[in-house]
């Protein structure tokens, strides 16, 4: 089938935020007593619920959660966008792309505002989904929302969570090895190193990019 909508994950697809969460999940584990570099990897493309579970189930996820938004607020990190991201979503028609993110809406909103870059109508965010990524329920409620059968979806995703999320609802996936490798993002159908050449794949998918201007 041919390409008929782009959904795009955030964190690592469209906002370079490696930094500021390996702090903020840095200076949680520290208060909590817990190791610092086992925290960080379950942190990629998941919920931050899913990952307090996972790290500390004597907590209450929820409770933990708003600390962890407290703490990116307080320490003031910023996210810069991708490389690419802003050329790429404004070649993208507005009803064509879909943000599908394990973030929560206000972060995300507040983020892209403050890094320029503009919002889609269809956003599917961690508590709009009862299991989040790996599981393909985001992807498909995206899909549904954006009126196109997952199998004319294409999903960016740069977590092995969120490749394993596009890939079990049928999308074709493209891996961005912006914080994982290749061989990490094995299950995606085509890997790339930037944002520049996801376009190109795109495009080679038959999906209508607008020019450079914004206009067919």
């Amino acid at each position: 089938m041919r390409i008929r909508a782009v959904l795009f994950d955030v964190d690592g697809v469209l906002l370079d935020s490696a930094a500021a969460h390996r702090q903020v999940w840095g200076t949680w584990s520290r208060l909590h007593g817990l190791d610092e570099d086992q925290v960080w990897e379950l942190t990629f493309g998941r919920r931050p619920q899913d990952t307090v579970r996972d790290a500390a189930p004597h907590l209450d996820p929820l409770q933990e959660q708003a600390v962890l938004d407290s703490l990116l607020h307080e320490l003031g990190l910023s996210c810069p966008p991708i490389v690419g991201a802003d050329g790429l979503l404004r070649r993208i028609p507005a009803d064509g792309w879909a943000l599908v993110t394990s973030g929560d809406r206000s972060s995300v909103h507040r983020r892209f505002a403050s890094a320029g870059l503009p919002l889609p109508t269809v956003q599917v965010y961690a508590d709009d989904v009862a299991a989040g990524k790996p599981a393909a329920d985001c992807y498909l409620l995206a899909s549904r929302l954006i009126s196109a059968d997952p199998r004319e979806c294409m999903v960016v995703e740069d977590s092995p969570a969120g490749v394993a999320a596009g890939s079990a609802a049928g999308c074709t996936v493209i891996g961005v090895t912006t914080t994982h490798k290749a061989a990490q993002l094995a299950h995606a159908d085509v890997c790339v190193a930037n944002l520049h050449v996801a376009a190109e794949e795109l495009a080679r998918l038959g999906f209508v990019l607008l020019g450079s201007d914004g206009r067919n």
